[in-house]
């Protein structure tokens, strides 16, 4: 039997009541650790969300808080999608806050692009999420 295994995905093995096992694959979660001039998580989500309404405004006309989750960052990314969490002093974690929707290490790669495109932070990485 051959086993196909996606590289973004861990295998989890689950046993149900009558004894069987089976295995389910559990999407590998990555975030971004980003750094920058910004002494609080306010500080830095600002700067992580900033342009991206500034660009939606000249787009679309006005900003609406329900629009967060409008603005595509990257495809299936969306701005309110996102949270920032202070690591250390000026450095960030950006992860999903929406337990359905992790983002995969092809969808980090394309918030990072995004990110340095709009050049709010000194530095910024993908990796695996440490919570796992």
């Amino acid at each position: 039997m051959l086993k196909l295994q996606r590289p973004d995905c861990l295998p989890v093995v689950f046993w149900s009541n009558d004894g069987s096992r089976f295995i389910v694959n559990k999407v590998r979660e990555y975030c971004l650790i980003v750094e920058g001039a910004y002494l609080s998580e306010s500080e830095a989500e600002h700067a992580l969300r900033d342009p991206f309404i500034e660009d939606w405004v000249e787009q679309k006309g006005r900003f609406r808080i329900h629009n967060m989750d409008e603005i595509q960052i990257s495809p299936g990314v969306t701005l309110g999608s996102l949270g920032v969490v202070m690591l250390d002093e000026r450095v960030f974690e950006i992860a999903s806050v929406d337990p359905e929707h992790p983002l995969t290490e092809h969808k980090a790669k394309g918030v990072a692009e995004a990110l340095r495109r709009q050049d709010m932070f000194d530095e910024v990485r993908t990796e695996p999420r440490g919570d796992e």
